[in-house]
């Protein structure tokens, strides 16, 4: 499949697994509009591709993100509505990552901050690496988080740390980030990317339509009653009941080997 290669990021797909890379290690990965908007694309490309089965988001370079390019934002003249349209790309972007079909992992390679930390917090894991730092700076410099993570962030960590997390701007590194249940796992920088392929395999051999209906109602879990939850699962069963690959799942079992899941 070609495409040419957005500016913003370096988008890689390796068999089941697509690597998207945020590209401006010169500004470390800060963000700028077209960051958004090829990530946003690059996101349904994944999405639409049946061969993919699993996204990892990572940054080249010594960050992660470090959330908006403050020197691009300070020389722009943009007028109110245009401001808020690139605010709502950032929401946008963290929403895509949340709804997205398959499972995306965050691979926190250095700083996570603010826009950057919103995009980790939005993935399904967060791996980091040890000495990577995560951090939500935004009242620090009078603005506020968004991309959801006011909701997220307490659900991951309880109340009281996303507070101190939120409201001091503290950064915290990847062992601390893990100890909490804000990261999945925390690494030996040099592992983490193999570690983030593995885990990205392992999710790539599930069936692919039960992941999408497993992802959706673990996302909707936190402010659905339960008889509404217990209605959407057994709708899910029974959707996952009426595919080829409930068949090959039964099958494989019985005949005591692995699936090869089609994804309908």
């Amino acid at each position: 499949m070609s495409h040419s290669q957005p500016d913003t990021l370096i988008v890689d797909r390796d068999g089941p697994v697509t690597t998207i890379r945020f590209n401006r290690p010169h500004r470390l990965n800060a963000v700028v509009e077209p960051l958004y908007t090829e990530l946003l694309a690059a996101l349904g490309e994944a999405e639409s591709d049946d061969e993919v089965r699993a996204i990892i988001l990572t940054g080249e370079g010594r960050a992660f993100c470090v959330g908006a390019d403050m020197k691009e934002h300070g020389s722009a003249s943009r007028s109110l509505y245009q401001r808020r349209q690139y605010l709502q790309l950032g929401n946008d972007v963290c929403e895509a990552i949340l709804r997205l079909d398959k499972p995306v992992i965050a691979a926190v390679n250095g700083y996570a901050l603010g826009a950057g930390a919103e995009m980790a917090v939005a993935c399904d894991f967060i791996l980091m690496a040890d000495e990577a730092q995560i951090g939500f700076p935004e009242v620090s410099i009078g603005t506020c988080v968004g991309g959801g993570v006011s909701k997220l962030l307490p659900q991951l960590v309880g109340l009281p740390r996303a507070r101190q997390l939120l409201y001091t701007g503290q950064r915290i590194d990847g062992e601390a980030a893990a100890r909490i249940g804000l990261a999945t796992s925390s690494w030996p920088a040099e592992a983490l990317m193999t570690e983030a392929r593995q885990l990205a395999d392992t999710l790539a051999q599930q069936a692919p339509v039960s992941m999408a209906m497993l992802k959706r109602l673990v996302n909707q879990g936190g402010h659905t009653d339960l008889e509404g939850q217990l209605q959407q699962e057994l709708d899910a069963v029974f959707t996952c009941s009426t595919t080829a690959d409930w068949q090959e799942g039964v099958d494989a079992f019985a005949e005591k080997r692995t699936p090869r899941f089609k994804g309908h």
